[in-house]
């Protein structure tokens, strides 16, 4: 069975995916009459299930919109200890060490696998349990806030096999790990 754990997301050109009040207003300054969604719609056909940390999920319970996932999404955390009845059989807690988790969730037949929320990606990349990075990078310096990389062990090598740029003004790159 073949595994991978994906990444998509928008960072600010210095590497922020939110700034420092923890919004991500700059996300909807791009000019974008057509409404294009810059791939979302594809990347998120090919996946099986969503993982994403506490924050990000009560961040989208937050909006005030109907859930927009049709993927079972596994929310890590330590701190929640139920998923609000409104979100039941959408929604799943899980905790542990993120090895078990995926060897849990791989073991449901939940193979390919869409990894959000920045403390979620930094500490799947400090594990190495990243296959694809597909980044969108929007032309503002934010000047500090939420960064997408944080500290690494070792090293970890990607190659970019992807380059697009979107609604003529942000550039969105496929990155595969190389292993």
């Amino acid at each position: 069975m073949s595994y991978k754990n994906s990444i998509f997301i928008a960072s600010s050109l210095d590497g922020y995916i939110a700034d420092k009040e923890g919004g991500m207003d700059y996300l909807h300054n791009l000019p974008n009459p057509t409404g294009d969604d810059m791939g979302y719609t594809d990347f998120t056909s090919g996946i099986d299930a969503i993982i994403m940390g506490r924050t990000t999920y009560q961040t989208v319970l937050a909006f005030d919109i109907e859930w927009p996932y049709t993927a079972p999404v596994f929310v890590l955390s330590n701190t929640l200890t139920a998923i609000p009845e409104s979100h039941k059989g959408k929604a799943y807690l899980a905790r542990g060490p993120l090895n078990e988790v995926l060897a849990g969730i791989n073991g449901q037949g939940f193979n390919r696998l869409y990894v959000d929320g920045g403390k979620t990606i930094q500490s799947f990349l400090q594990e190495d349990l990243i296959d694809e990075m597909i980044i969108t990078t929007i032309p503002i310096l934010l000047g500090g806030g939420f960064s997408l990389f944080g500290a690494l062990t070792n090293p970890l090598s990607f190659r970019c096999v992807e380059t697009n740029v979107l609604l003529n003004t942000a550039v969105q790159s496929r990155f595969v790990r190389v292993r």
